[in-house]
């Protein structure tokens, strides 16, 4: 698959490195730049940073020509503190508060379905199975709200040659972690348990789609999908399975936890489309997380704005049915 790439800059020449991986330096940068000036919005007030969750290790990590170029990078702060992870809580800084208790290690990932053999990976082994890159990637909620975050992984078709699917798997599914001791979350949604989320092969052997280990140069902190989640930039973050577990290659088009709760408002594709509204809202522009509250609002782009590289796989299908 031929793919338009980006300009080569590396996300350390977005924020410096040495500024990203000193947490304390990074967040009083930030701080100096007004961070402060928008205290009273109610994303600052949720963030309590004695309450979150932070990983520690750093990643050896190399440049990726794929990372996004010409955006700010949305602080730590922000990412780590604003999340939906609804097996820790409905409230936006329920993973922050309660995510601590979940352990990633040890964590092992299972393959099975359509491979030539069922396997178990171990997280450590992932880690070193290709060469971890820093991609900076837009990530826009389905709830019309957006940010920009330094992730650390590798392609996800790289772990992907190594399950050996067979001819007959044209989908992935993924399968999270469910642990009713260390997720408070999960008897407080009807959400079918445990979470999963599937993608078409080819959508899933996309060059942009991440098999994700981390973000600004170290591990995933818990309630961003510690150890190990999965991005797809062009998709709705829910699209997105964090704290995998398991990895089943199908035949058939698997189910997914939102499009099993209400399909009307969550498809399958969950493609970003600007010109699909949500049934309750319109997904025409988006708020970005860490801006000051006054700032207007950024219009929506087509499939995140990473059209050009993954519009071809839809070609043919109509968008407002295949949403």
């Amino acid at each position: 698959m031929l793919i338009r790439k980006p300009s080569d800059i590396p996300s350390s020449e977005i924020t410096s490195k040495s500024a990203y991986l000193n947490r304390r330096t990074f967040m009083a940068a930030a701080g100096a730049a007004g961070l402060a000036a928008f205290a009273g919005n109610r994303i600052s007030r949720i963030i309590d940073p004695k309450t979150g969750v932070e990983a520690g290790t750093k990643l050896d990590t190399i440049k990726s020509p794929l990372s996004t170029t010409g955006e700010d990078l949305t602080p730590y702060q922000y990412i780590t503190n604003y999340n939906n992870f609804y097996e820790f809580g409905v409230e936006k800084g329920d993973p922050a508060k309660y995510a601590g208790r979940m352990q990633t290690r040890p964590w092992t990932v299972m393959v099975e379905g359509l491979v030539a053999k069922p396997k178990t990976f171990d997280i450590d082994t992932l880690l070193k199975l290709r060469p971890q890159e820093e991609r900076v990637y837009r990530m826009r909620c389905v709830e019309a709200w957006s940010m920009v975050i330094p992730w650390v992984g590798y392609s996800l078709s790289e772990f992907i040659k190594e399950c050996e699917p067979l001819g007959k798997a044209k989908f992935v599914q993924f399968l999270t972690l469910e642990n009713r001791k260390e997720m408070p979350g999960l008897s407080q949604s009807s959400l079918n348990w445990p979470y999963s989320e599937g993608l078409r092969m080819d959508e899933a052997m996309h060059p942009l789609t991440l098999l994700c280990f981390g973000l600004y140069g170290e591990t995933l902190p818990n309630q961003d999908g510690a150890p190990v989640r999965i991005v797809v930039p062009w998709k709705y973050g829910f699209k997105s399975a964090k704290s995998i577990v398991k990895v089943r290659f199908v035949e058939k088009q698997p189910h997914t936890a939102w499009n099993d709760q209400s399909p009307e408002e969550y498809g399958f594709y969950s493609n970003v489309n600007p010109n699909v509204d949500h049934p309750r809202w319109s997904q025409k522009t988006e708020r970005r997380i860490g801006e000051p509250v006054f700032k207007q609002r950024r219009p929506t782009l087509m499939f995140n704005g990473y059209g050009d590289q993954v519009a071809s796989l839809y070609n043919g299908m109509d968008l407002r049915r295949y949403y």
